[in-house]
């Protein structure tokens, strides 16, 4: 089993293409009927879903894995809890799953290139939904000290009471395309289809 387009993927920091990488190579080797249960790399490409905000696939996969898969391999383990943390938005929460592993060397780079990008995800979500907010709550929705959560939005332009410890929320035009892949549409009905008969 040829697992070189993802360790290629993983060396140039194309953490965004991981998951699609996977699923195409699954889907390949499974129509080829080798055995790759022992020997796949579950946690990178549960990471890779969690890495383009696509829980729901994460969660499917994780329903693939075999149990002997979970329960020998700690870092599938760790990964799926990031996934629990998502799924039941426990923001807070998500940080502490990434935190509280230590991660192979392979998964290091891009746990971190994923921590950064939920950050961003999170100061967008509090962009959006706040006008103020309390400095303690700031710090939990991005995994930070207070002292750093508050350093990093004040760069952003928000401004801080310390007084009432309060930030006030610098409100931007928020742009966002929703995208649609029709070919990862047509990977889910072909890899459906090969589930189903």
């Amino acid at each position: 089993m040829d697992l070189s387009p993802v360790t290629d993927a993983l060396a140039v920091k194309s953490f965004d293409k991981i998951a699609d990488i996977c699923d195409s190579l699954m889907l390949q080797v499974a129509a080829e009927g080798i055995s790759f249960q022992e020997d796949w790399p579950y946690a990178i490409h549960l990471l890779g879903h969690f890495f383009v905000d696509d829980c729901d696939s994460a969660r499917f996969l994780w329903k693939t894995i075999p149990t002997s898969v979970k329960e020998s391999k700690p870092e599938v383990a760790a990964a799926w809890r990031i996934g629990q943390k998502l799924w039941t938005r426990d923001y807070s929460g998500v940080y502490e799953a990434i935190r509280g592993f230590d991660w192979s060397q392979e998964a290091k780079d891009m746990v971190a290139a994923f921590s950064d990008v939920y950050t961003k995800r999170m100061f967008q979500l509090l962009l959006s939904a706040y006008s103020t907010i309390a400095i303690p709550d700031l710090a939990l929705f991005l995994g930070m000290t207070e002292d750093d959560a508050t350093t990093y939005v004040v760069e952003k332009g928000w401004t801080v009471d310390a007084a009432s410890q309060m930030v006030t929320v610098k409100k931007q035009a928020i742009k966002r395309e929703q995208k649609v892949d029709s070919s990862k549409l047509q990977r889910l009905t072909e890899y459906v289809f090969h589930l189903e008969h």
